[in-house]
């Protein structure tokens, strides 16, 4: 089996630092099935790919295991020797150990930063077809390409196998990249080759857990990867879920009551969310996404308007979206308005499928909560892959912030906030990704505003 990396950075030699593992030279390691060998087929400044071949021993994986166990031929016959499975997780762990872990004492600058990667398994067997595979990376924010086998090309009248070659393509970290083929691998295979314990539920939480828990598929990966041992999923279910809610918020889009003292004076929330609502009606969106929906104020603004069909709130918490469903009274609502509305639990960083074909989507105060990786990351999901004819997106100005004399100078409106944008920054930022994605780009102030600091609120409205 190989797994295949490439990337074009530049200086793509960078690659070697990164796998502590050097271009110029082949590398053979023992494992305990067989052996590992780290080489580089081509190794440029423009281009450069690293393979890890496992050449797995059949006899050696049996020596020593029970003879009056069942099956010991299907011990020796299988495809363990040719498929990516397990005992490539195991590998990679091993091997590239130290890359998936994120340190780099020669270059430590590129272990955080986001590059361009693609990565080939040949040959992956996939329990549940292509859609699957796509299911698992795309919302990772992956391109995926897939080759299926057929069984036999000698008898066609059999059909297709469940092995694919299969190439992954994104900007994201190599330390990401790694722990996502460690984790989904053997989810794809759908089996393992050693004794699922609570060792491995510690494994899921340490390597996934950053990133599983908003994963749509997290359930199903989670059963997989613990083999449907039902005790082990549900503790670690219940242990994603504690996760997600206890981590900062990344995707919030209510005011924290810091900047609700700030901005009562001037209800800037209502006119925010007036604003936006009005954007929303002029665009004559019939079908509207509210991303980081918060606890539903805006949503519960939505309700009231007729010309919206289908409404649909995601958030990130848990917590937030239980406080939304209360606040929307959605177990009182008659059939038909509750049939209107849809609450979602997802990750605004992920491609989700079920956020795709909306008229509009509203980001009200969400931008700013995110780190500039995953604003990238966000940008892919909601302009590339769920593009929806209007996106609106409202940020707070930072140059307004001297206006508030309680708010201390370099301080910003809410400890969560990871930037608030002047104009200048917020309009760069904007027209990139409209022409990016092919958008184009207007903006609006949102409440008072002054002279020489502009309005409280900066809103970018979004059509294609």
């Amino acid at each position: 089996m190989l797994l295949t990396i490439t990337t074009d950075y530049q200086p793509a030699t960078d690659l070697g630092f990164l796998l502590h593992k050097h271009p110029d030279r082949l590398q053979t390691f023992d494992l305990s099935f067989g052996q590992a060998h780290v080489f580089y087929p081509s190794a440029s400044e423009a281009h450069c790919a690293a393979c890890l071949l496992l050449d797995v021993d059949p006899v050696g994986m049996v020596r020593g295991k029970n003879r009056n166990q069942g099956d010991l031929l299907g011990h020796y016959v299988n495809d363990r020797p040719y498929v990516a499975s397990s005992l490539l997780s195991v590998a990679i762990a091993q091997v590239l150990g130290t890359a998936m872990a994120g340190r780099c004492q020669q270059k430590p600058e590129l272990v955080a930063t986001p590059l361009p990667f693609s990565a080939r398994l040949d040959v992956l067997p996939v329990r549940g077809g292509e859609r699957f595979l796509q299911d698992l990376f795309e919302p990772l924010g992956y391109t995926v390409e897939a080759e299926r086998y057929p069984l036999d090309e000698a008898f066609p009248e059999w059909g297709e196998s469940p092995y694919y070659s299969v190439t992954i393509r994104a900007t994201v970290t190599l330390r990401d990249l790694l722990t996502h083929l460690y984790v989904l691998i053997p989810v794809f295979d759908n089996e393992k080759h050693y004794f699922v314990g609570e060792d491995e539920l510690e494994k899921l939480l340490a390597k996934g857990g950053s990133w599983l828990a908003a994963h749509p598929q997290k359930e199903q990966i989670t059963r997989r990867y613990l083999r449907h041992r039902h005790s082990l999923t549900r503790q670690a279910l219940d242990r994603l879920l504690a996760m997600d809610e206890t981590e900062p918020k990344s995707e919030p889009s209510e005011t924290s009551p810091q900047e609700e003292t700030l901005e009562k004076p001037l209800s800037l929330n209502d006119q925010r969310h007036g604003a936006v609502l009005a954007a929303l009606k002029a665009s004559g969106a019939r079908s509207v996404l509210d991303l980081g929906c918060g606890e539903g104020k805006l949503l519960r603004d939505l309700l009231q308007e007729k010309q919206f069909e289908q409404i649909v709130g995601m958030d990130v918490s848990i917590r937030s979206l239980e406080f939304a469903q209360k606040r929307l009274k959605l177990d009182r609502l008659p059939p038909r308005q509750a049939e209107r509305l849809t609450l979602l639990h997802g990750s605004l960083i992920y491609r989700d499928r079920r956020l795709e074909g909306f008229d509009a989507a509203a980001l009200v105060e969400v931008i700013e909560h995110l780190d500039p990786p995953r604003l990238a990351a966000l940008e892919r999901a909601v302009f590339e892959f769920a593009r929806p004819q209007t996106v609106i997106v409202t940020t707070p100005n930072q140059e307004y912030n001297v206006m508030w004399e309680t708010l201390p100078a370099g301080q910003f409106r809410h400890n969560d906030h990871r930037f608030e944008w002047t104009r200048h920054q917020f309009a760069a930022w904007a027209e990139k990704v409209a022409q990016q994605h092919g958008y184009q780009v207007r903006f609006l102030p949102v409440g008072p505003e002054d002279e020489k600091v502009g309005s409280p609120t900066q809103m970018g409205i979004f059509t294609r």
